[in-house]
């Protein structure tokens, strides 16, 4: 150290990956500084990358001896060339959430700046893929008038760079009968560690797909119903809702579902026949690039492609589409080749999800070190 300058050291540890400078955090308390400092933090979450850097996060459950006992594990996957995925580290389970058939309801959220969020709507853990480390969000603690019900319908999470936050968006359903339903926004802030209500809001009524929630330039996005099918987005920053407009072909009652996911840097929407039909279709998935984000006119259709009904779950390499089957096996469809192929990796039927993301250095946000972060567990 006492040959290099430190913006030298500084310049080759950008280029390392996550595990190399977490190795090297330990040789000397001059390259730990560095690395802990947030400004070596956010070089490196902005340094330049290239595919090679996509790793896949792979969420999927198993039905076990017990009965109706679930369990859920998460992997973490590489592959150099075709869809030969390999692990990069064990399997880990899945601490706190679900361990019923629900397990199909988890979702994974993200990335944002390398972490992810974990939920079954009620529980929620945050973690750094990359560190392995996580912590448990505390439960929203505003109740509901006697008499009504509710359902979490979206979950939403981001990083808002005025307030230098993270949050954690809950829309419900709060409703007593068919006729008497509205939504109600709730909002965590990392930095003071709680909940609060957002009020005075107009909010359509958001309903779920297991690729239909994404966080793009700094808006999170959901598909809600307002006369027809819209994308819901929320602004991290000003915390407002607005609604984007789909492509004129795509109708509520054309009897399609509808994924988020990103395509050659531009929000792709994913319109596909669904998955559960009591019969086979003859439809066609399409899928359309927003050319310009916000600019309803700039979709353009990209292609439309014949498959058997399958839910998309993540594109890779702005080439490989993800999909799950009906009978929970993990599916690659090339988008140049138009190539299908089954991959060994499976789980119960409905429960796989998929993130496609970069390792980071950066820290699980807490307003002060006496909350406890945690490590997963190898399966």
């Amino acid at each position: 150290m006492k040959e290099l300058p430190q913006d030298v050291v500084i310049y080759i540890f950008v280029m390392l990956p996550v595990k190399s400078l977490l190795r090297s955090k330990c040789t000397c308390k001059t390259f730990c500084h560095i690395i802990k400092s947030s400004t070596f933090i956010n070089l490196h979450l902005n340094h330049t990358t290239n595919f090679n850097d996509e790793l896949v996060l792979l969420k999927r459950s198993f039905e076990t001896d017990e009965y109706n006992f679930y369990k859920s594990i998460l992997s973490f996957l590489f592959a150099k060339k075709d869809y030969d995925f390999k692990p990069i580290s064990p399997d880990v389970k899945i601490p706190h959430l679900t361990t019923t058939a629900a397990c199909i309801c988890h979702r994974l959220i993200g990335p944002c700046n390398g972490l992810i969020v974990l939920t079954d709507s009620l529980t929620t853990i945050v973690f750094n893929p990359a560190t392995l480390k996580y912590r448990l969000i505390p439960p929203c603690p505003f109740g509901i008038p006697r008499g009504f019900r509710r359902s979490i319908s979206g979950i939403g999470f981001g990083f808002d760079s005025d307030a230098n936050d993270y949050k954690v968006v809950r829309l419900s359903e709060v409703y007593k009968g068919t006729c008497d339903k509205k939504m109600k926004v709730d909002i965590y802030d990392f930095s003071v560690d709680s909940w609060r209500e957002l009020l005075g809001q107009d909010v359509p009524f958001v309903f779920w797909f297991p690729c239909a929630e994404i966080l793009y330039k700094r808006n999170f996005h959901w598909f809600a119903f307002a006369d027809d099918v819209v994308i819901l987005c929320f602004d991290m920053n000003t915390e407002k809702f607005h609604n984007m407009g789909m492509p004129d072909a795509c109708h509520f009652d054309d009897g399609k579902s509808y994924g988020l996911v990103i395509l050659f840097k531009c929000m792709t929407l994913i319109c596909y026949p669904d998955p559960m039909p009591s019969s086979p279709t003859e439809k066609l998935t399409d899928i359309w690039i927003m050319k310009e984000y916000g600019e309803k006119e700039s979709w353009i259709k990209r292609c439309s492609i014949r498959l058997l009904p399958e839910s998309p779950l993540a594109v890779w390499k702005d080439e490989i589409l993800l999909l799950h089957s009906k009978m929970g096996h993990l599916i690659a469809y090339d988008l140049n080749s138009n190539e299908v192929q089954e991959l060994d990796l499976h789980g119960y039927p409905e429960s796989l999800r998929i993130i496609i993301y970069r390792e980071s250095l950066t820290a699980i946000p807490r307003n002060n070190d006496c909350i406890e972060l945690q490590n997963f567990r190898c399966n």
